[in-house]
């Protein structure tokens, strides 16, 4: 049985060269690209070996941690039908031991395990070089293809566990999302370093970390048993505890899956509901895919937010020609844009129109409304601040400010969001309705509108100026400020946003009437 799951598994393999011309074409172009990528690896780490160990340890650790946590991530963005999953095997009746191990090792014949296990023999071949032993290096690589390996079987069962009926684009754009935020600013910070054949102090302590969890233990342990670290036996007992615990782990997910029948796809993600079939089946989940489809397809919503990188890049233009230096001036748009996107919901309801009604008439409380509203704003402003926020300090060149960079975008738009979520049923006002061009607004006879944007811009500066206050130590010299203003400004946005949602979904319960016959007047 086993022989034959693994000739199923081979033929599978190279299935996928067969079909219309679309599918043979999509297969090689994927295996062009693996196959670039394998050779960029190998040639990466061989070229290792002109360097010292320290170099070769760092960049190691660093590509194997997140090759593996590239393994782990890879099903749950994937959302991809998985052909080794034992509810497959269920009528053949083979017992889970001997299932889990026949499936494990069919894993392993896959493109990615085979592209890593090429890339793990030359790494094995780097480590050779540089005097460790031939048993110690492939003992090292070996753990880590089959932590890989077992990681991308157990989130693979996981996944068919427990998001088989929420796979969809939605949800695979949202990790999407996270990488982007994740991997980003570690290129631009990576990027930035200078090596010069030695490893930079900044990633010293991350290497060190690195080494000793599981993402990089199996890579890291042959170069420390190399050094003599006193680190290196903690690495190995990490490196070999973590197969052990995923082949438990795996072992009970056979035996879980073999138990348990698939679960049904609902009817609501048949039914196309993208991002409602995705937010939690709550109240504010509801409101938050509601909201998520209208920012992403209402022009209205589209328009405002493509305006503010041009309006905070437009800041830079009198600051240069006023002879402010260019590595000042780098540091000023990202925050102007965290005050314009915390600022961006001070009139979220009014966009809803008479739609506004569904909310009243379901009796949904206040505080679903308002965090159900800022989960659009606050997933494009994450983002945004968290791609901006790298590029901007390694255009100033010190890195060091990035704390106070932190602190200060946090304040500025979390302080935003929670005067915004009082603001938006104190003082709405009217906006082009649903349909209309963006750039058409409606006249407008009292001073709502001026009133509701300057109160909010203003208590935004005022709550903020702390975390601007010690940043401008930070960047006269006081490392001390800087700390200070990362966590004095993540602390303020925190509490001020946490209080707005607060007086927000207060003042919502009481004014529904005055809300409603604001939506029905405009």
């Amino acid at each position: 049985m086993a022989a034959h799951v693994l000739r199923l598994r081979i033929a599978l393999l190279f299935g996928s060269f067969r079909g219309d011309v679309t599918d043979i074409v999509r297969a090689a172009v994927q295996l062009l690209a693996v196959a670039a990528a394998t050779a960029a690896a190998c040639w990466a780490l061989l070229s290792l070996a002109s360097t010292n160990v320290e170099v070769a340890l760092a960049v190691t650790v660093l590509g194997g941690s997140a090759i593996t946590l590239g393994f782990a991530l890879s099903p749950l963005i994937g959302a991809t039908s998985d052909p080794l999953d034992p509810r497959r095997f269920a009528v053949l009746g083979m017992a889970p031991r001997p299932l889990a191990a026949v499936l494990a090792v069919a894993g392993l014949i896959s493109l990615p395990i085979l592209a890593l296990i090429t890339i793990a023999v030359c790494a094995a071949v780097l480590w050779i070089g540089f005097g460790v032993s031939a048993l110690v290096s492939a003992s090292g690589v070996a753990l880590g293809i089959i932590t890989c390996a077992l990681l991308a079987r157990v989130c693979m069962a996981l996944a068919s566990l427990f998001l088989k009926g929420r796979q969809s684009r939605e949800l695979t754009g949202v990790f999407l999302l996270v990488m982007i935020v994740v991997v980003v600013p570690t290129a631009v910070f990576l990027s930035s370093l200078k090596w010069d054949g030695v490893v930079p102090t900044q990633l010293s302590e991350i290497i060190d970390v690195l080494a000793l969890t599981p993402l990089g233990a199996a890579w890291a342990f042959p170069a420390l048993i190399e050094a003599g670290d006193s680190q290196a036996a903690l690495a190995v007992g990490v490196a070999v505890g973590t197969a052990l615990l995923l082949a438990a782990l795996w072992l009970w997910l056979v035996n879980r899956l073999l138990t348990t029948t698939e679960r049904p796809v609902a009817a609501r993600e048949r039914g196309g509901l993208g991002w409602l079939a995705v937010t939690p089946g709550t109240p504010a989940g509801a409101i938050a895919g509601r909201s998520l489809l209208y920012w992403l397809n209402d022009r209205r919503y589209l328009v405002n937010v493509m305006v503010i990188p041009v309006a905070a890049a437009a800041t830079t233009v009198p600051l240069l020609v006023a002879g402010v230096s260019p590595e000042m001036v780098a540091l000023v748009p990202v925050p102007f844009a965290a005050l314009f996107l915390g600022w961006l919901v001070h009139n979220d309801l009014a966009y809803d129109s008479t739609a506004v009604w569904m909310h009243f008439a379901a009796g949904v409380r206040g505080l679903s409304d308002r965090v159900g509203r800022l989960v659009p704003v606050l997933l494009v402003g994450t983002l945004f601040l968290a791609v901006a926020i790298p590029i901007a300090v390694s255009l100033h060149g010190r890195w060091s400010i990035l704390p106070a960079m932190i602190g200060v975008c946090a304040s500025l738009f979390l302080c935003g969001l929670g005067l915004s979520s009082i603001a938006s049923v104190v003082a709405p006002y009217a906006v082009s309705r649903p349909g209309d061009s963006p750039f058409r607004q409606p006249s407008r006879t009292g001073a709502e509108s001026v009133v509701s944007q300057g109160a909010v811009l203003l208590g935004v500066l005022i709550l903020s100026a702390p975390a601007l206050w010690w940043a401008w130590q930070g960047l006269s010299g006081d490392d001390d400020a800087i700390t200070t203003a990362m966590w004095g400004g993540i602390g303020i946005g925190a509490g001020v946003l946490l209080i707005g949602l607060g007086v927000g979904a207060a003042v919502f319960e009481r004014r529904t009437s005055r809300l409603m016959e604001f939506a029905e007047s405009t």
